[in-house]
C-alpha cells in the first residue's frame, strides 16, 4: 500500500492517477480516501436512466471521504462530501481542488 497526498493547488483525481502511473499500477483499490476540498463535482443518475449521469458543481469547503478503483490506469472514486449545514451529498467523484487543506489517497495495488 502506499499513499497519495494531494496538496494545495492540486485536483484529486488528477493527483491520484499520476502517482500510479509514476508507480506504474495500472489496477489498485483506493481502500481509502479522506481530507478537505474546496470545490469538487459529484454525479448521481436519474431515476429513469442508470446510464445517464447528472454532474453537480459544489464551490465551498467540503470534507470528503470515499473509496474507489483504479482501473487500466484510471481512477474511479465514489465519495461523500459534506459542507457548510452538515448536509451529505454523495455519488461519483469527477474532479475536486484542494485549496485549504489535502486529501490522502490509500492505495493497494491488485497483485499480478
Amino acid at each position: 500500500m502506499f499513499v497519495v497526498s494531494v496538496e494545495r493547488g492540486q485536483e484529486v483525481v488528477e493527483t491520484i492517477a499520476k502517482a500510479c502511473a509514476e508507480r506504474s499500477v495500472t489496477n489498485a483499490a483506493i481502500a481509502s480516501l479522506v481530507g478537505a476540498v474546496d470545490q469538487c463535482t459529484v454525479s448521481n443518475m436519474p431515476a429513469g436512466d442508470a446510464y445517464d449521469d447528472i454532474l453537480t458543481e459544489y464551490a465551498q469547503p467540503m470534507e470528503l471521504s470515499g473509496t474507489g478503483e483504479i482501473r487500466d490506469g484510471k481512477p474511479h472514486v465514489h465519495c461523500v462530501v459534506s459542507g457548510e449545514g452538515n448536509a451529505a451529498i454523495g455519488g461519483h467523484l469527477h474532479r475536486a481542488t484542494v485549496s485549504s487543506w489535502f486529501v490522502r489517497a490509500y492505495i493497494a495495488p491488485a497483485e499480478a
